[in-house]
């Protein structure tokens, strides 16, 4: 799940949610994409459970991208417990979404692959959300709007092989090439012999 990897302070107010989202209100870099229409705090569970609802519908096929990041701290006191004695432990972490904030999009898919896809990850969304469509004006409009599905159709992720896997092979690769000088070694010793 997504969170910060450090902090500057361990908890945070509260915060209000009013107003309209003027960053991250467009398309940017998708074809399509899904847009708040009411303010929420969505967990870091939440975003998680609507990218796999997007990439197990669209198969691994096409481009995802999250455009919201959980960096909030949420406190919770103790079940419970009695009033005061200061603020509770931090215990999850939300990201604050205001109406018309673009929260995941979508490229290398067809229009209604992308829409149902948009729809399953709503679902999962503690907010009313709507599919938005990337509009793209001018002569060559239909050229570009190609190319951007030409680009992402069969995108794959590169998969991050973990530091332990690649310094095992390394210590392997050493010991064959070791076992190799050594015998190239012991057979010129005897052919001098």
């Amino acid at each position: 799940m997504l969170m910060p990897k450090r902090s500057k302070h361990r908890k945070m107010f509260k915060g209000r949610m009013t107003g309209q989202a003027y960053r991250g209100s467009k398309v940017a870099f998708g074809q399509y994409g899904l847009q708040a229409l009411e303010p929420a705090w969505i967990s870091s569970r939440q975003i998680e459970s609507a990218r796999r609802a997007i990439t197990n519908y669209l198969k691994r096929g096409g481009k995802v991208w999250i455009r919201v990041f959980p960096d909030k701290p949420v406190t919770q006191k103790p079940a419970e417990t009695r009033m005061g004695s200061g603020k509770g432990n931090p215990e999850y972490w939300v990201a604050v979404v205001k109406p018309g904030r673009i929260m995941f999009e979508v490229a290398g898919v067809d229009r209604e692959r992308a829409q149902e896809a948009l729809r399953r990850a709503a679902m999962k969304m503690p907010m009313d959300c709507k599919f938005v469509e990337r509009v793209i004006v001018g002569a060559d409009a239909a050229a570009i709007q190609a190319e951007l599905l030409h680009q992402y159709e069969n995108y794959v992720e590169v998969e991050v092989v973990e530091e332990t896997e690649v310094e095992e092979g390394a210590a392997e690769e050493a010991a064959t090439e070791e076992t190799g000088e050594s015998a190239d070694a012991t057979t010129e010793e005897s052919e001098q012999a």
